[in-house]
């Protein structure tokens, strides 16, 4: 009798997927033939998780095993043919009597039984401003499946080959009678495949594909931004004999910049400046990334100081930003904000003339009028404070 597939698992029957998976994978790696060499119970448990887990993890094919148990399954069905009387679902009901048409209408995507296609896989990738600026090429190194090199993709222990399935004689479906009707779908002892591996491979186990790193080269374009994804076709998760790829998504983040801070196209950036230059007005050299014509030595650009400048005062030079993904001939800009340095360790000479520039300016609001304004604030609050303690006393 076939064991419970909640019990093979060890899970209630009310668990989540979340905990469905977690326990399949600690199954697996228990029973795994790799961890158990020439342990044939743990590759029977092996087995048995991959077919509970396989039943479970489709919602359909779970509810029908729920109702009906292992019953569920039999009549030629097995455990890929669960849920609508030895259909996998409604879609191969009406593709069997009305054709694909009406497969897809009603299934997920008509016909079964080809090749299934390969997991999408994730890479992270940080990259630096600069190469988010210009655009590069990457080399980066993705774990992905790639051929068995001892069993050459084929599955089956070197020295041996897959045999034809003689449940479908190699079509990979099965017909039967379902009253009127003479149904189609796919084979449950090939899943599809039109063949089987009496002998697996000891490398691949019968998966014709073993995990290795691989090195990729990845374009990154210019003016990606921070959480952009990069996609690359064909270069996700193989699938056991010969299915199509998935494919390997690249995610974006740009590293921590010691100059420029990014504001969607806009860089920003803090340039110091002297006390003597934020009061008379003069220009600075301020670092940017484009190597447009206007700037000298490719790095750097000219920024005008406006006379009076104080700190936080933003200058803002059109078109030196970040380049647009979408739009070529778009630029941002470069938003430079000056913050006035007061010097330090100054000589005797400097602080007398200083002094001197100190008594010439006082009392003069118009040479401070932020300092005048304050204070002239602060004066009423303190009246105002004054004020309601006197009348408190009185």
């Amino acid at each position: 009798m076939a064991r419970d597939y909640y019990e093979i698992l060890q899970v209630e029957r009310t668990c989540t997927e979340v905990e469905l998976k977690a326990a399949f994978r600690k199954a697996a790696m228990q029973h795994h033939p790799d961890r158990n060499p020439g342990d044939s119970e743990a590759e029977v448990r092996f087995k048995e998780c991959n077919e509970a887990y396989s039943v479970l993890s489709d919602p359909q094919k779970r509810a029908a095993y729920d109702r009906f148990g292992h019953a569920a399954f039999q009549g030629g069905g097995g455990p890929g043919a669960a849920g609508f009387g030895g259909f996998q679902d409604a879609g191969d009901i009406f593709s069997s009597i009305f054709g694909d048409a009406f497969g897809e209408m009603f299934g997920q995507g008509g016909r079964r039984g080809g090749p299934a296609r390969g997991q999408d896989l994730r890479y992270d990738l940080e990259i630096s401003l600069e190469q988010a600026f210009a655009g590069a090429e990457v080399e980066i190194v993705a774990p992905t499946t790639i051929t068995c090199e001892d069993c050459e993709g084929t599955g089956a222990r070197p020295g041996t080959s897959a045999q034809t399935c003689v449940a479908c004689a190699g079509q990979g479906r099965v017909r039967s009678s379902q009253g009127f009707f003479q149904v189609e779908r796919t084979c449950p002892r090939c899943g599809g495949a039109g063949k089987v591996i009496p002998d697996p491979c000891r490398t691949c186990h019968g998966h014709g594909q073993v995990r290795k790193n691989r090195t990729l080269q990845v374009r990154i374009p210019a003016g990606v931004d921070d959480g952009a994804r990069i996609r690359l076709s064909g270069e996700g998760d193989a699938v056991q004999r010969g299915g199509p790829k998935g494919d390997l998504y690249i995610f974006i983040s740009l590293k921590p910049h010691d100059l420029f801070e990014r504001h969607d196209l806009d860089l920003h950036a803090t340039a110091p400046i002297p006390m003597w230059m934020a009061a008379l007005g003069g220009e600075i050299e301020a670092p940017c990334l484009a190597a447009l014509p206007e700037c000298e030595n490719d790095c750097k650009v000219k920024v005008k100081v406006p006379e009076g400048s104080q700190t936080g005062k933003t200058v803002r030079l059109r078109g030196k930003g970040m380049p647009s993904l979408r739009n070529n001939r778009e630029r941002g800009d470069l938003v430079v904000e000056l913050y006035v340095e007061t010097p330090t360790h100054l000589t005797a000479r400097q602080k007398e003339l200083m002094k001197e520039l100190a008594d010439s300016c006082h009392g003069v609001e118009r040479h401070h009028p932020q300092h005048a304004g304050f204070f002239t604030k602060a004066r009423k609050f303190w009246d105002g404070v004054t004020g309601s303690e006197e009348r408190k006393r009185a």
